[in-house]
C-alpha cells in the first residue's frame, strides 16, 4: 500500500470477533450483515456490515480499492465532496475511526417492523443521506458522492438482548465506522433494556454527515413511527436589553500571543493498570463507569470501557448526566451576564488546567514553573435550520475560544481545589465577552481559506491527500487543546408514540490525536448529558473516569450563588 493508496476503512480483522466466510462472528455475538434493499418484515435482520474487502484496483470503498461483491443500486445523482468531507476523507485512519455516536434512551419498547419501516421512510424523505462514495482512482480530480434511490444495505439492526448488549453496541459505535461504499453511511442498532426500555444507538461516518443532521433524520423517523408532530420547537426568544458591563477592576480580555502553541492535555495511560471497576450505585451525579458485560439502565451514568491499550483502534468514552449550573436571575431589561454555554466553556478550561497541574512534572530545587501554554477550546457552530428542509451532511463550522494572559495570572486560584469563586467569576465574564465577539463576527468558511485551497480540484486527489496529511502532521502543535460540542436543548420531541419520549440522549464526537479528547453536552429534562471521549493514546479508562470527576466539580464551580447578605455572590 503506497502513500497515495490508503487502506480501505472498515473494521480491521483482529479487533473483535472472528468471522466466517459470510462475515458472521465465530463466537455467535451480534455482527451486521448485508441486508435487502427494502425493509424486511420481522426483526430477524441485523445491521449492515461493510462489504467484503475488495481486491486492489478501482472501486468505491473507503480507499482506492475495488468494489467487492456487494449488491449496489444505481446512482441517481453525483455530488462532489464538500470541503469538510474531502479533508476528513484525506485524513482517515483505521486506528482512529471517524465515528459519531448518538444514544437515545426510550422508556418503552418499540415495534421492530414499524421502527424499521419508519427509519427507511425517513431516509427516503431526506435523500441526501442515501449516499456512498463513488469509485475513485488517485489521478481523479474529485471525490464524489453517489446518491441512491434506496439503501444498498439495511441500516437497522436488532442485536440479541442480554447482559452486555448495550456495552458491546457502544464499543462497535466507537470502533467501527459504517463503510463509505454502501448507502447510507449510518447504522442504527436497537437494544432492549432489562427494565423494559429501549436504546436507539446510531453510529455514523463523520466524513459523510454530522450528528445534528442524523438527529434530524431520527426526528422524522419518530414522527412516522409514532404519528405525533415532531417539528422543532421555536428557539427561545431573548428580550433585548443592555449587556452587563464588567466591573471596573476587570480589564478586557487580551488575545494573547497569536502564534503561541496551545496547551496539550497531559497523557495518563498505564498498560499494566486494570480498568476502573464499577462502583456501587451511589447518590449524586458523579460519573460511574459500568463494568464490562454489565447491563446499563437508561437512567444510570455509564462508560464504554476497553482494556488500557494505546495501540487498539477506537476511543474510550464516559457517559453521565449532571445538573445544569445556576445562573444569576435575569429580568426583561437585564439579561444574564453569561450563558450555560459560557459555563461549559469555563468548566472545560478548569478541567484541563486542573488536570495538567495535577500531572505537571516535579520541579527540583524549587525552580519556577515555565509559562503555561494557552488553553484553546474549539467549538462547532451550526447555523442550519432544524425543520424538515435542514441540509443533510457536515454543516457545522469551527470557531476557537482562546484563553490567554488573564487566565495565566489567575492560574493559582483557578486550579485550586475547589477553584476560588472570585477568580471563576472573572473567568466567566471574560469568556462571555469572547463568545459575544464571536457571535457578532460575520460567519466564515467551515475550515478556513487554507482548507478551501487544499481541496481545489487542481491536483489529483491522491496528491492532494498526501499534501493534506503532511500539512496536518506539521500543524499538529498548533491544534487546539480540546473540542467542546454543546448541542444544547434537543429541538425535537422525538416522540415515538407508545415507546415514549427520550429520558436521556448522548452524543459523542471522535477524539483523534493530537487533541485526543472531545467533550459533548446535550440538555435533556433539565439536566446536562455529558459524553467525554478520548484516544487510548492519551488516556486509559481509569484516567478518563478521573477526568470526568474533574469536569463535574469544575462545572459545579461555575454555578451562581447568592451571598448570605442577600446580594449576588457572582
Amino acid at each position: 500500500m503506497t502513500a497515495l493508496q490508503p487502506a480501505r476503512h472498515e473494521p480491521p480483522d483482529g479487533h473483535g470477533a472472528s468471522r466466517d466466510s459470510r462475515g458472521t462472528p465465530a463466537d455467535g455475538h451480534f455482527a451486521p450483515s448485508v441486508g435487502p434493499r427494502t425493509p424486511p418484515d420481522g426483526r430477524g435482520e441485523l445491521s449492515p456490515a461493510p462489504s467484503p474487502s475488495p481486491p486492489s484496483g478501482e472501486g468505491a470503498g473507503g480507499g482506492f480499492g475495488g468494489g467487492g461483491e456487494q449488491s449496489r443500486g444505481s446512482a441517481v445523482a453525483h455530488l462532489p465532496f464538500p470541503v469538510v468531507d474531502e479533508i476528513s476523507r484525506h485524513c482517515l485512519d483505521d486506528g482512529e475511526p471517524e465515528t459519531v455516536h448518538i444514544e437515545v434512551h426510550l422508556p418503552g419498547r418499540v415495534d421492530p417492523v414499524r421502527l424499521r419501516t419508519a427509519f427507511h421512510q425517513a431516509l427516503a424523505r431526506h435523500p441526501r443521506i442515501l449516499m456512498r462514495q463513488a469509485p475513485v482512482r488517485w489521478w481523479h480530480r474529485r471525490y464524489r458522492w453517489q446518491l441512491t434511490a434506496t439503501p444498498d444495505v439495511d441500516p437497522v439492526g436488532f442485536p440479541p438482548p442480554g447482559p452486555g448488549a448495550l456495552a458491546r453496541a457502544r464499543q462497535r459505535a466507537l470502533d467501527h465506522c459504517p463503510p463509505l461504499d454502501a448507502s447510507p453511511p449510518v447504522r442504527l442498532e436497537v437494544i432492549e433494556g432489562a427494565a423494559g426500555g429501549t436504546v436507539l444507538l446510531l453510529a455514523l461516518h463523520h466524513t459523510a454527515l454530522d450528528g445534528p443532521a442524523c438527529l434530524r433524520v431520527l426526528a422524522t423517523a419518530a414522527e412516522l413511527y409514532g404519528g405525533a408532530d415532531n417539528s422543532p420547537a421555536p428557539a427561545p426568544v431573548r428580550t433585548p436589553g443592555p449587556r452587563p458591563e464588567p466591573p471596573p477592576a476587570d480589564r478586557p480580555p487580551a488575545p494573547g500571543p497569536r502564534l503561541a502553541r496551545p496547551a496539550r492535555i497531559a497523557p495518563d495511560t498505564d498498560p499494566t493498570r486494570a480498568p476502573a471497576p464499577a462502583p456501587a450505585p451511589a447518590s449524586g451525579n458523579a460519573p460511574q463507569p459500568s463494568k464490562p458485560g454489565r447491563p446499563n439502565r437508561p437512567n444510570m451514568p455509564s462508560q464504554s470501557t476497553h482494556p488500557g491499550n494505546a495501540n487498539r483502534p477506537g476511543n474510550g468514552m464516559l457517559l453521565t448526566d449532571l445538573p445544569i449550573p445556576t445562573r444569576p436571575p435575569r429580568t426583561p431589561t437585564h439579561p444574564a451576564p453569561y450563558t450555560v454555554n459560557d459555563q461549559l466553556l469555563v468548566a472545560t478550561w478548569l478541567m484541563v488546567a486542573r488536570w495538567n497541574r495535577l500531572h505537571a512534572p516535579a520541579r527540583p530545587h524549587g525552580a519556577a514553573a515555565p509559562a503555561a501554554a494557552p488553553i484553546v477550546v474549539t467549538m462547532p457552530v451550526d447555523d442550519r435550520p432544524r425543520d424538515a428542509g435542514m441540509p443533510i451532511g457536515n454543516g457545522t463550522r469551527l470557531v476557537s475560544v482562546g484563553f490567554g494572559p488573564e487566565e495565566r495570572r489567575d492560574a493559582g486560584p483557578l486550579t485550586a481545589d475547589p477553584p476560588e469563586p472570585d477568580a471563576v467569576a472573572r473567568l466567566l465574564r471574560r469568556t462571555a465577552a469572547r463568545t459575544r465577539a464571536l457571535k457578532a463576527a460575520a460567519p466564515g468558511s467551515q475550515l478556513g481559506l487554507c482548507a478551501t485551497m487544499l481541496t481545489a480540484p487542481v491536483l489529483p486527489v491522491g496528491l492532494r491527500g498526501a499534501v493534506t496529511r503532511t500539512l496536518r502532521r506539521a500543524a499538529a502543535p498548533w491544534t487546539s487543546t480540546t473540542l467542546l460540542s454543546n448541542i444544547g436543548r434537543i429541538a425535537y420531541p422525538l416522540d415515538f408514540g407508545d415507546a415514549g419520549r427520550p429520558t436521556a440522549v448522548w452524543f459523542s464526537a471522535p477524539a483523534r490525536m493530537p487533541r485526543g479528547l472531545t467533550v459533548t453536552t446535550v440538555s435533556v429534562a433539565g439536566r446536562i448529558q455529558l459524553a467525554l471521549r478520548w484516544s487510548p493514546a492519551l488516556l486509559d479508562d481509569a484516567a478518563g473516569a478521573r477526568l470526568g470527576d474533574l469536569f463535574r466539580s469544575s462545572l459545579a464551580a461555575t454555578a451562581w450563588t447568592r451571598s448570605p447578605t442577600g446580594g449576588a455572590a457572582r
